[in-house]
């Protein structure tokens, strides 16, 4: 049996609870998936899951050998890491989580691609709190603190939102000066898809946030909804700058209230902690930093 393969599958049900999706992972049958797990259970003598029929969960033994696993796993790539990071070429699959506006950074990401050929990417757009480790991710992209002592991080870079508008909608409508004239906008709002909260416009005026009940027209849980209903006249809307740097350049939308703009968005990149990174995680961790927000 191949030892360390075996317990790559094994790793893999405990992480998503499935044989076939598992197997899916792997590129290898639920079939496959689950006769290797039974020939690990006869070796090991000890039942590792629980299997129903709707479901299958750690046994007591089962959590203690998952633990036992990963730091097999996490050993073995360290040293793999280290004979292989000063030659090997970054390849395989690259697994890494974004938010949903996360489809803003497919230029750069799109040229990472086209640099690094041998790398597989994996994309998963989603605004909730993954679990880099237990959903076997090698990198995430967020917004925000990070939490997780179990990750390292680095900062791609950092942004200031804008407020934006059609020429079409200023003409109409007329160009706020001062904050408080939001109030008698449209305003176009983005809601956090975690909290359901109205993510806030970060108004200040002397060094002192301006706090405004501003008039809600339109909601979206995420920002291409609020660029095109912005570029077609239906409002005014904050957004992070890299959303909206074609449109601005273009002039299809206009931005207002700069001097009234203050707090900086933060984008990170997070990654399992190891201390010798594999060549396609330094890779994107390196490329990502250095373009992302390249002028």
């Amino acid at each position: 049996m191949d030892k360390l393969g075996t317990l790559s599958i094994f790793v893999q049900v405990a992480e998503v609870g499935s044989f076939v999706s598992a197997g899916h992972r792997l590129g290898i049958s639920g079939s496959a998936v689950g006769k290797a797990i039974a020939r690990l259970e006869d070796e090991l003598g000890v039942r590792l899951f629980n299997r129903s029929t709707r479901s299958m969960a750690l046994t007591e033994e089962g959590s203690f050998f998952l633990d036992t696993c990963r730091r097999i796993q996490a050993e073995y790539e360290e040293v793999q890491a280290r004979l292989s990071r000063s030659h090997a070429t970054p390849r395989g699959q690259l697994r890494v989580s974004l938010p949903l506006a996360g489809m803003l950074l497919m230029p750069t990401i799109a040229d990472f691609m086209k640099i690094y050929p041998e790398v597989n990417l994996d994309l998963d757009f989603t605004d909730r709190i993954v679990d880099v480790i237990e959903e076997g991710f090698d990198a995430v992209i967020r917004t925000g603190d990070v939490k997780d002592t179990r990750l390292m991080s680095r900062k791609l870079g950092t942004f200031r939102h804008v407020i934006v508008a059609s020429p079409d909608y200023l003409a109409k409508n007329g160009t706020p000066q001062l904050p408080e004239d939001l109030l008698q906008h449209q305003c176009l709002h983005h809601r956090f898809a975690n909290s359901g909260k109205l993510e806030p416009w970060p108004l200040v005026r002397n060094g002192r946030d301006i706090k405004l009940d501003l008039p809600v027209s339109t909601v979206a849980s995420t920002l291409e909804p609020l660029i095109f209903l912005a570029q077609r006249s239906f409002g005014i809307t904050c957004l992070p700058p890299f959303a909206v740097t074609s449109e601005i350049a273009g002039g299809s939308l206009v931005p207002v209230l700069d001097d009234y703009l203050a707090g900086t968005g933060q984008f990170r990149v997070l990654w399992p902690t190891s201390r010798y990174l594999s060549p396609k995680v330094r890779a994107f961790v390196d490329f990502m930093a250095a373009n992302l927000f390249a002028a």
